[in-house]
């Protein structure tokens, strides 16, 4: 089975979204190396803003402001951004001091809208490739898939 077919699998059988992007989170973290946070940051309408969801790694920002670090950036501009040093990102959020690059991916309803982010971070300099970003945006694109966004969302 595939990678892409393991977390088809893993995500097929529950509608929650908190507990389908808890499992992805869990999954992603567990599968690749040189990560240190991998996680999701959900758009709230309410409070327009980045909200922090489902994530492996240590304690995170809880509330990133559109248009701001690379999360709010991505998620504004509805395109992924893949940042070999974070250092050198204007208004990058540090909320890991051992983040060294990052990778973020707009996660879209069907509507092509962004309803959240997929936000990877490694301590390693230029961890993420162009082939790195390209299979984490078709994992990203099961995971939209697998999402409910009538069952629970903000």
């Amino acid at each position: 089975m595939t990678l892409h077919e393991r977390l088809a699998a893993l995500l097929s059988a529950e509608k929650d979204a908190t507990a389908t992007l808890s499992n992805a989170a869990a999954f992603l973290f567990d599968e690749f190396d040189d990560l240190n946070w991998c996680g999701f940051y959900l758009f709230s309408r309410t409070e327009n803003c980045l909200i922090l969801g489902p994530f492996q790694g240590k304690p995170a920002c809880c509330r990133i402001a559109l248009n701001r670090g690379v999360c709010g950036t991505a998620f504004s501009r509805n395109e992924s951004l893949r940042v070999a040093d974070v250092h050198e990102f204007p208004g990058h959020i540090a909320c890991d001091g051992a983040s060294r690059s990052e990778l973020v991916i707009p996660l879209r309803g069907g509507d092509g809208r962004p309803f959240g982010v997929l936000d990877i971070d490694s301590p390693t300099l230029n961890r993420f490739g162009a082939a790195d970003q390209e299979t984490f945006e078709a994992l990203a694109r099961a995971i939209e898939r697998a999402v409910d966004l009538t069952v629970r969302f903000y």
